[in-house]
């Protein structure tokens, strides 16, 4: 694809926390998410990147590792998460995820949950993704699964047009797509993962079914279905590691594994703002490192 500016989805200033999760009816999801995470995540590790982390749902999840760096396109996101978490062992930092503003291989670990699906241009947010890791790094990728059972029904009795067997990504709202398990484990191989474990995950995501059904005993089932392997749940998470031709892992204080979001180049640190090579700055504030936009 051309190297054109991309779309983005930006949450900022979005009710999605409250909206959304607090007191929506999807705690069901948010448990059934957060064992499969702790079910995948490594024993231990340094740094890991959490991409689109918004307000930090899920980031209490990743105490496996000693520095966990928050990045999400939105400022005040990052702000609520930070107010949430505080600063021992976190990091904030508002970008694009087209552009990371970080070093080669300064991480371990990265997830992706629920975030993917507002890419368009899956292959350059993975080569992206794939050459901050270090070699032998883990990432766990989750994503909205095309081939889910509704989306087969309901093609096969003609009430949907697009046909969920095929490899080409959906839009069905604008930056939201739907990726063939197939599409996401081609994509994930060509950027240099290997993929070691998929798990198809909330099988049970139907309004009438959360709210009849304890959410323990929807879990327990969910539990119980992921072991089949069946892709046809509406999400779908994988486990991959790095490979190839990366970079060894750079053991370097926090603000070492920064570089210029626009070049890759190094930057240096005046007070709140890191510079590049052209004087173009960026700023740290309220506790924030913004590489949105420079200033």
């Amino acid at each position: 694809m051309s190297d054109k500016a991309q779309r983005i989805c930006d949450y900022e200033g979005s009710t999605y926390r409250t909206d959304f999760w607090e007191g929506q009816g999807r705690n069901y999801e948010d448990l059934v998410e957060r064992q499969v995470l702790r079910q995948l995540l490594p024993a231990q590790g340094k740094r890991l990147l959490e991409i689109g982390a918004g307000f930090g749902r899920i980031t209490e999840e990743y105490g496996n590792y000693e520095h966990v760096v928050l990045l999400d396109y939105s400022f005040s996101q990052l702000q609520y998460a930070r107010e949430r978490l505080g600063d021992d062992g976190y990091t904030y930092v508002a970008a694009d995820a087209y552009q990371l503003p970080f070093k080669a291989g300064v991480f371990d670990g990265a997830t992706m949950i629920r975030v993917i699906h507002h890419f368009e241009n899956v292959p350059k947010v993975l080569s992206g993704i794939r050459h901050v890791l270090a070699n032998e790094a883990c990432f766990i990728l989750e994503h909205a699964n095309k081939r889910n059972l509704k989306a087969l029904l309901r093609h096969r009795i003609g009430k949907q047009a697009w046909n969920p067997n095929t490899l080409d990504s959906v839009e069905f709202v604008e930056l939201n797509f739907n990726f063939h398990p197939d599409y996401i484990e081609r994509e994930l191989k060509t950027a240099e993962f290997e993929m070691q474990e998929r798990i198809p995950v909330s099988f049970f995501r139907l309004g009438l079914l959360k709210r009849t059904i304890p959410v323990g005993v929807l879990v327990g089932l969910d539990t119980m279905l992921q072991k089949t392997g069946w892709l046809i749940a509406p999400s779908i998470f994988t486990k991959n590691q790095a490979i190839g031709s990366g970079a060894d892992n750079l053991i370097v204080e926090s603000d070492d594994i920064f570089a210029c979001p626009q070049t890759g180049g190094e930057l240096h640190r005046e007070g709140n703002h890191f510079i590049n090579a052209t004087g173009t700055r960026w700023e740290i504030r309220d506790g924030i490192y913004d590489f949105k936009d420079p200033v």
